[in-house]
């Protein structure tokens, strides 16, 4: 097992450091993690919320607004079941050593960018071609 790395309370990774050191590795994992749980407590927290609202709503309005609200719900969760799997491969890019390099050119990704975005997988230059093409041909 790998020795864990010391990482002061008010680490912010910086320019000047050298890219993905151990302490920057160190700080996104921690960072992915606490997301990843948060994500999963809101998760279990929605279920024990359908389950308790799965009672019967005897107004048809009342009924018809719940549905609603639960669809809404089940929506949100599902694009976090998804956010959940992007932070999972962010984790194993930390492992294997590739994270925080652009996939579709290798360069290294900012640490703003990487700080805001932190399961990012290109560039921004990169991210916005890559947008630019996927218009272009949805419009075809």
């Amino acid at each position: 097992m790998k020795a864990q790395t010391f990482l002061p309370q008010d680490y912010r990774p910086a320019e000047d450091e050298p890219f993905m050191n151990e302490r920057q590795l160190e700080y996104f994992r921690r960072k992915l993690e606490a997301w990843k749980q948060e994500l999963l407590d809101q998760s279990a927290e929605t279920l024990e919320g359908l389950q308790e609202s799965a009672r019967s709503v005897p107004d048809l309005a009342d009924r018809a607004s719940e549905e609603t609200d639960r669809a809404l719900e089940l929506r949100t969760r599902d694009r976090q079941r998804k956010l959940v799997s992007k932070i999972d491969a962010a984790l194993r890019r930390i492992e294997t050593g590739e994270y925080g390099y652009c996939e579709m050119t290798g360069e290294p990704i900012s640490l703003k960018r990487l700080d805001a975005r932190p399961i990012a997988i290109m560039t921004l230059e990169a991210q916005e071609r890559h947008e630019r093409r996927e218009r272009v041909h949805r419009d075809d």
